[in-house]
């Protein structure tokens, strides 16, 4: 019997200026193995690429910070999952190095060392994008991009990307690949959502757009802000919770008001609302967005067909100046 689920979000968007097409969301893998469990996570990446999806971020951190844990859970899962579906070939996995204790840092040995380590815990022998998950200073820029350059070249790696980088040091490094001949970020993953603009809206959107790579925001929903649930009065029994804090009060009121009216127009979630305005934005590939079950993922997946009126964009952009 065909699946009912609807194909919302089917991948129409090149990452940057590589072969690779992803879908307007990328399915956020750090719950798995930390709020959701082996199965919820096979339930929502079973939900996502029936409803289209085809691009899932992880990080070889994930969950290190969660007690009984040890690094590498998000992706073990994933790779399981993979190697149950049999799907290896119809997804893009995106993984990152330097922030697992383990693998600290962007020294040519530990990045060698933290890919082999990813591989395996996905169950596969290539990772599509390759994430520098920090700067890492203490090491010459030149090293680190050849190192990279040397996985790509490899055939373990297809394309590299930079996370967390500032405006200056992305720069750097694209200026670095270009004198050297190495393979070049493509893609930026930095936090970016109506709550939090300018420091990709200052920083970055002009590089971005400069360099044609693709910028693929994290914290898309504030921390789970924009989904609503968090306001005044209101406990949530979430370990994310206070992450959300910051953002009451009149301004996030605002920003709230502006995306309840879109929602009840389009007759979908505020989530869905918020992550539609960041496609509108300059620059942007693909926001990343977790759900630690398939309910949480419903209120996601219209937004790659949610089309906002300029009214309702103008709205947004008001609420969250």
């Amino acid at each position: 019997m065909p699946s009912t689920t609807p194909r919302d979000l089917s991948p129409t968007r090149a990452l940057g200026t590589t072969d690779l097409v992803v879908s307007p969301l990328c399915l956020g893998g750090n719950v798995f193995g930390w709020t959701a469990d082996t199965e919820q996570s096979f339930a929502v990446m079973d939900a996502y690429t029936e409803a289209g999806g085809n691009f899932i971020d992880t990080a070889d951190v994930y969950s290190a910070w969660v007690p009984g844990n040890t690094g590498g859970d998000s992706e073990r899962v994933i790779g399981e999952w993979l190697s149950a579906r049999g799907n290896r070939s119809d997804v893009i996995i995106a993984t990152k190095v330097a922030k697992w204790p383990v693998h600290p840092g962007l020294s040519p040995d530990n990045i060698r060392a933290a890919v082999e380590d990813s591989l395996r815990n996905l169950q596969t022998d290539y990772i599509d994008v390759y994430y520098a998950h920090e700067d890492d200073p203490s090491v010459p820029m030149a090293e680190t991009l050849a190192a990279f350059d040397e996985l790509v070249r490899s055939g373990k790696v297809r394309c590299i990307a930079a996370s967390n980088f500032t405006a200056d040091r992305l720069l750097e490094a694209l200026a670095v690949s270009a004198d050297n001949g190495f393979t070049s970020y493509v893609a930026i993953q930095n936090e970016y959502n109506l709550m939090e603009r300018a420091g990709y809206e200052d920083g970055f959107a002009a590089i971005v757009l400069e360099h044609g790579l693709a910028s693929l925001p994290y914290y898309s929903l504030a921390r789970g802000f924009l989904t609503g649930k968090y306001r005044p009065g209101i406990t949530i029994d979430s370990p994310r919770a206070k992450g959300a804090e910051p953002y009451i009060g009149e301004r996030g009121d605002r920003v709230l008001g502006a995306l309840q009216d879109a929602a009840e127009a389009h007759d979908a979630s505020m989530a869905a609302v918020a992550l539609a305005w960041l496609l509108t934005r300059p620059g942007i590939t693909a926001p990343l967005a977790s759900a630690r079950n398939t309910d949480q993922f419903a209120d996601l997946v219209a937004m790659g067909s949610l089309q906002l009126t300029d009214e309702q964009r103008a709205a947004l952009d008001a609420a969250s100046a």
